[in-house]
């Protein structure tokens, strides 16, 4: 079973009370959904009805469900098995159709795979990042050097200027290092990126007819923007919008831009 905020018995899972929006978290090392989206939840929130679960392999899923099985292996595998887990958190709140906000390899690949696997449930999509559709890194970040040092230069890769949030990405760096070292978080971890061959894409994109915004930071310092230009060239109803000085981050680079451009496309 998927958890969000709200079934952990914190506030501020599911919120608003405009048209439903699953907010999909990124796949950084000891990321959860409650950190990756603070910086715009209440924004969002304000126009949206929001859901933000913890996707499996992270935060409270960490050992629930197919993560906890072991037997997942491979970026392919890993999407697919975060769309079921959506579609059983619709289920479970009664949701027929939503919007989707997908960040980067973990979030925006859970997105493609649930716009393959049930178009009929998603209105429209915000890909973040590339969504996972470029190269797998060369190396795995943080894990080969485990420490609260690596942590921060690992996420100080995701914004454009690290000066302009040092205390925002040392509050997350000593969060994020916790849950990195929970047990059982590295070999989850290092699993989303193994090299299988793991039977076919989680999507076809030349057959998703779902609308879908790209978003790019112009300064993205781990995905280059072409990444999301290969995206929507094959995508059929596909959009890019690239943010000036925003890094893989866009939503803490440019928060309000980031929150204009997502309302105004949900909202066509």
């Amino acid at each position: 079973m998927s958890a969000t905020s709200e079934d952990a018995a914190q506030p501020g899972a599911r919120t608003g009370r405009g048209s439903p929006l699953v907010l999909l978290h990124g796949g950084g090392p000891g990321v959860d959904a409650a950190s990756n989206w603070a910086t715009v939840r209440s924004r969002l929130s304000a126009r949206f009805r929001c859901l933000a679960p913890d996707l499996l392999g992270f935060g409270t899923q960490l050992t629930g469900g197919a993560a906890g099985a072991g037997g997942l292996q491979g970026p392919r595998a890993w999407a697919r098995a975060r769309a079921r887990q959506v579609l059983d958190l619709l289920d479970r709140h009664g949701l027929e159709r939503v919007h989707l906000l997908g960040n980067s390899a973990a979030g925006g690949a859970a997105a493609l795979a649930l716009m393959a696997e049930a178009p009929e449930r998603i209105e429209r999509a915000v890909l973040m990042g590339g969504a996972g559709t470029g190269p797998l890194p060369r190396v795995v970040p943080f894990y080969g050097s485990p420490t609260r040092e690596s942590m921060r230069a690992t996420l100080g890769r995701l914004v454009a200027d690290e000066s302009t949030h040092r205390e925002l990405l040392d509050g997350l760096a000593d969060l994020r290092l916790e849950q990195a070292l929970r047990p059982g978080a590295e070999a989850a971890f290092r699993s989303m990126f193994t090299d299988v061959a793991d039977g076919p894409p989680a999507a076809d994109l030349a057959r998703l007819a779902t609308p879908v915004l790209a978003l790019h930071g112009e300064r993205d310092r781990v995905a280059p923007v072409d990444v999301s230009a290969r995206l929507v060239e094959t995508l059929p109803c596909g959009r890019l919008e690239i943010v000036a000085g925003a890094g893989h981050w866009i939503h803490v680079d440019r928060p309000d831009e980031f929150c204009t451009l997502v309302g105004e496309f949900l909202s066509i």
